[in-house]
């Protein structure tokens, strides 16, 4: 392999696209330039804006407390309520607002693009959605939380992180969930109250979507009886539904905790209350089915749609020998033969096609709103992929005609914006380098102005996949 295609793939394929010049400075040692990126700490999104999820939590529980309270007493004054109902809206936005922007301009900017694309594949694969109440404010430091830190470290840590997460407890309801035994459900039936029962959403996603997989070797009743492992992992907030306790953290309820050993895929747990829970999250995070997945999941995303059978087994193998360690995991899919093969076959979700052009162009992203209004327009609206499997990566999700109309509107748009402060032929082989094509290149030579030529770069089939 010519180290001028493997400088392209290093880029492009592990990366988030080449900035100019980038593709010199990764030279002839492409696999030595990503792991270099996985030696240092992760770094922290600067920006003085970000808050905890503690902190936007507890704020938005009193909003909302504040908005009941306006919206009770505007019914009974007979006015409209509509004032009131977009309170929590209007305090949560501008805090997605934030986070987008700091988060794009982090990828756009950062000179280990190779850490960042992880950091994103993980925050799809423990997938929470904006479209949820409160998680327009907690997604973002949900990732910063939860993600970020343990993307190079072992993944039961980052398991653990993220299934206590107020974001993932929210998104998920576990919070919600009571144990049918447990004291407050004998207490409300001495009262004849009505039962709260048990959720078994997020037991059913940390076996489906975040460790084995489906067909994993889990049953229903694996589902149920973690469900009931998982009660009392809540989230502190207003009493009620929430626990008592300091507002938008995590908290275990014991009161709400299902008593006594549960039998999860064939090992019994004893009742250790936290620890019970914690358990079961070691003992998936060290099983096959889990490496497997995982190692499937990592090589669709970074190789090919349909995964190499060889370059799965060898991360799993890696991810078994370690012991969950992530870089470990990370090294073998450097080593792997097929990450390394022409010509690039993924084609570019619209998040990456563009963070690759503003890092190509060198776009500024300084307003707030331009950060998220691209993301937007091209479908992939920033931590709403919709549901808990997060967004497709497959080509086929992404490249229908329509959507390829739209990818071409913006970039005309982009040309326009740009105008003739770039030089596409200039650019063209500092991007895509040896998987330039004779054709775009002469496309390019003859466009009838600059801001063509940027359009058509930007539009070129190398351009579009990675």
């Amino acid at each position: 392999m010519a180290d001028s295609i493997a400088a392209v793939i290093a880029a492009n394929r592990f990366g988030l696209g080449a900035r100019p010049g980038e593709l010199a400075l990764i030279g002839t040692d492409a696999r030595e330039w990503l792991r270099v990126q996985l030696r240092a700490p992760p770094p922290a999104l600067a920006s003085a804006e970000l808050r905890s999820s503690a902190q936007i939590l507890a704020q938005a529980l009193q909003v909302r407390r504040e908005m009941q309270a306006e919206r009770k007493a505007q019914s009974a004054a007979s006015l409209p309520v509509d004032a009131a109902q977009q309170r929590l809206p209007q305090f949560l936005r501008p805090i997605y607002v934030t986070e987008v922007s700091a988060r794009v301009q982090h990828a756009v900017a950062t000179e280990r693009p190779f850490l960042e694309r992880l950091t994103q594949f993980w925050t799809n694969h423990f997938a929470v959605s904006i479209d949820k109440q409160f998680l327009a404010g907690l997604a973002g430091s949900f990732e910063r939380e939860a993600i970020r830190p343990h993307v190079l470290g072992n993944f039961g840590d980052l398991l653990l992180a993220v299934e206590t997460h107020p974001a993932m407890q929210l998104y998920l309801d576990n919070y919600l969930s009571v144990g049918p035994n447990s004291l407050i459900a004998q207490r409300r039936a001495r009262h004849d109250a009505p039962h709260l029962g048990i959720n078994e959403n997020l037991a059913r996603e940390i076996l489906e979507l975040h460790t084995l997989g489906v067909g994993g070797g889990y049953t229903q009743q694996d589902v149920t009886r973690f469900a009931q492992v998982l009660t009392g992992w809540s989230i502190g907030g207003e009493g009620g539904r929430f626990a008592a306790g300091e507002p938008g953290r995590f908290v275990f309820r014991p009161e709400v905790h299902e008593p006594g050993a549960q039998l999860v895929l064939g090992r019994r747990y004893p009742d250790e209350g936290f620890a019970q829970g914690v358990a079961v999250l070691r003992t998936l995070a060290h099983e096959r089915a889990t490496a497997q997945f995982i190692a499937t999941k990592l090589t669709r995303h970074f190789i090919a749609d349909e995964p190499p059978p060889a370059a799965v087994a060898q991360l799993a193998d890696a991810y078994m020998r370690s012991g969950g360690h992530l870089p470990s995991v990370y090294g073998a899919l450097i080593d792997a033969r097929e990450a390394w093969l022409t010509p690039l076959a993924k084609y570019k979700t619209p998040a990456d096609y563009v963070v690759s052009s503003c890092r190509g162009l060198t776009l500024p992203l300084d307003a707030e709103r331009a950060a998220l209004a691209p993301f937007e327009v091209l479908g992939q609206r920033t931590w709403q992929p919709g549901s808990p499997s997060g967004w497709p990566d497959r080509s086929a999700d992404w490249d229908g005609a329509s959507a390829l109309m739209r990818r071409i509107q913006w970039a005309e748009a982009v040309g326009a914006r740009v105008g003739s402060r770039r030089d596409a032929l200039q650019l063209a082989p500092e991007l895509l380098g040896a998987n330039l094509s004779a054709a775009t290149r002469q496309a390019l030579a003859h466009a009838a102005s600059a801001s063509q030529a940027i359009t058509l770069l930007l539009a070129a089939p190398e351009f579009m996949r990675r």
